[in-house]
C-alpha cells in the first residue's frame, strides 16, 4: 500500500503529524509512506525511520501556478492508494484530486471537504493526556483499520554525532553539563502568542532564585535578537549573570541538539515546546490567553510536562467571550491579566522536581 500524507503548515504541525507514520508502519510494515511538507520544516522529521520519502512544497510552488501544476503532475505518477490531507488548502486539494487515489481522507470542513471519501470532525474534548492535536490526527487513520486511541508520541531523531557536537559546543562556551541548564522560549510565533516581556523577565528571575546555579539559554533567531535583548535587559542583575545570551544554535538541528542537553525548556507555547517534548525534555508551558490549551497541551502530566493558562486562574473572561477570534483581538489585554504570580507556585514545584 502506497500512502501520501500532506501537511503544509508550521513546524509544530509537521512534527505532530509525523505520529501517523509510526502508527501506519506498526499496522502495515510493508507500506510505502510519503510526506509532503514545507521545505523549512524538514529538520524536525529528518532521520525519521518511519517516513520513506519526502516531497517538498516550496515558495515557488506557492507563488507559481505553473510550478504547482508540475508538482501535482509529478505526484500523480506515484499512483498513491491513499492520500491523507491533514489540513485542507487549495494546493493540497489539487494534490488529492489529481492523485486519483481511491481513498482520500481529511478533516471535515463542510463544503470544502466534498472531494474526500472519508472526513472527520475535530473532537472538542480529549480522551487522553495526548491532547486534541494528537487525537484529532489519529482519527484520520480510522478508515485504515487503526485504533485512533492507540496513542503515538512525536519523536525527533538526532544522531550521536549531532549530540556530541552540541555537547562540545556548550563546553567550549564554559557551560557545565553538571549544573542545571535551562532553555527559555522567550518569544512566541507572534505578538499574540508572546508573554509580556516584563512578565517573562520575572519568570526568569524566579528561576534563578529557585536554582542559583542555573545556566540559561534563550531560544531566538538572529532577526529576533532585539526583542530577546529587551527581555534580557528587564532581568535582574543577578539573573543576567546566569544568561548566556549569545549562545544559540545556528540551525534548527543545532537548536534541537543543544536542547537535548537541557534540564528543561520553559516559555511560550509553540514549536520549541513541542520539539522539547519530542526529545523527552521536561517542559513548562505558558499558553497565550486566546489559544485553546486542550488542543496543544500534548502529554501534560503535571510532572514532566506542565502548562499554565489564564483560564486556569481566572475564568471570568472566558464566560463572557467564547469565540477564538474575539479572544485573539483582546490578547494584549488578557496577557496583562495573566501575572507571573498566578503560577509562581507551579513553577517552583516544577523546578524542584
Amino acid at each position: 500500500m502506497k500512502i501520501l500524507i500532506v501537511q503544509q503548515k508550521m513546524i509544530g504541525d509537521v512534527l505532530a503529524t509525523s505520529i501517523l507514520f509510526e502508527a501506519l508502519k506498526q499496522r502495515y510494515p510493508e507500506s510505502e509512506l510519503h510526506y509532503i511538507i514545507n521545505t523549512h520544516t524538514f529538520p524536525v522529521v529528518e532521520n525519521n525511520p518511519f517516513i520513506d520519502h519526502f516531497h517538498f512544497f516550496t515558495p515557488e510552488h506557492e507563488q507559481s501556478k505553473i510550478q504547482l501544476l508540475k508538482f501535482v503532475k509529478a505526484l500523480r505518477t506515484e499512483q498513491f492508494d491513499v492520500v491523507i490531507d491533514v489540513y485542507i488548502k487549495l494546493s493540497s486539494k489539487l494534490i488529492t484530486i489529481f492523485s486519483q487515489a481511491k481513498t482520500k481522507i481529511s478533516i471535515d470542513k463542510g463544503k470544502k471537504s466534498f472531494i474526500y471519501t472519508h472526513t472527520f470532525k475535530n473532537k472538542d474534548q480529549a480522551a487522553t493526556n495526548a491532547g486534541l492535536a494528537i487525537e484529532n490526527r489519529l482519527q484520520l487513520l480510522k478508515p485504515l483499520d487503526i485504533d485512533p486511541l492507540k496513542i503515538v508520541k512525536p519523536k525527533i531523531y538526532l544522531t550521536e554525532e549531532e549530540k556530541l557536537k552540541a555537547k562540545q559546543f556548550l563546553e567550549t562556551h564554559q557551560i557545565s553539563l553538571d549544573k542545571p541548564l535551562y532553555m527559555i522560549g522567550v518569544l512566541g510565533s507572534g505578538p499574540t502568542k508572546t508573554y509580556p516581556f516584563e512578565y517573562m523577565a520575572k519568570v526568569i528571575d524566579r528561576l534563578v532564585v529557585e536554582q542559583p546555579e542555573s545556566q540559561i539559554l534563550f531560544n531566538y533567531i538572529p532577526k529576533q535578537e532585539t526583542e530577546a535583548k529587551a527581555i534580557l535587559d528587564l532581568c535582574s542583575a543577578e539573573t543576567k549573570k546566569r544568561i548566556y545570551f549569545k549562545i544559540f544554535g545556528k540551525s534548527l538541528r543545532d537548536f534541537l541538539a543543544i536542547t537535548a542537553h537541557c534540564d528543561a525548556l520553559i516559555g511560550n507555547e509553540g514549536g520549541a515546546i513541542n520539539m522539547a517534548k519530542a526529545l523527552n525534555i521536561p517542559t513548562f508551558t505558558i499558553f497565550s490567553p486566546w489559544i485553546k490549551k486542550e488542543a496543544w497541551n500534548m502529554f501534560d502530566d503535571g510532572k514532566n510536562h506542565v502548562s499554565v493558562h489564564l483560564k486556569d486562574y481566572k475564568a471570568a473572561p472566558y464566560s463572557e467571550i467564547k469565540h477564538p477570534k474575539v479572544l485573539k483581538s483582546k490578547a494584549a489585554a488578557l496577557y496583562l491579566e495573566f501575572q507571573p504570580t498566578y503560577f509562581e507556585a507551579a513553577l517552583k514545584t516544577f523546578l524542584k522536581r
